[in-house]
């Protein structure tokens, strides 16, 4: 997301979600639906996951469904000093600091 701020030249506010709070978050409810929708049937690949995927609807909406075959590495971490200066750039809302976060562009 840093990357993306200084791309744009804009500040970003990200606000997460706390602890059991998914029933707020849209992308939540989707996947609950989708639970429902294929709620028993035999998703014995990946083509039988998509095709049950793109039947379902959502408030009147049918999904993009998109396989993604991207590998992503993992125990990917910033050193503790490339942290430091991205913390510079972020400005936490002293009442809510795990939640409602600032990026700053440099």
């Amino acid at each position: 997301m840093v990357e993306f701020v200084d791309s744009v030249g804009i500040a970003v506010q990200l606000i997460y979600y706390p602890p059991y709070h998914s029933k707020y978050n849209p992308i939540e409810r989707c996947w609950g639906m989708l639970e429902c929708h294929w709620n028993g049937a035999r998703l014995t690949s990946a083509e039988a996951m998509l095709a049950w995927a793109g039947t379902m609807t959502w408030k009147g909406l049918h999904p993009i469904i998109e396989l993604s075959k991207k590998v992503y590495r993992k125990g990917v971490s910033l050193t503790r000093k490339a942290m430091k200066e991205i913390e510079t750039r972020l400005d936490r809302n002293p009442a809510l600091p795990k939640y409602d976060i600032l990026i700053l562009p440099h």
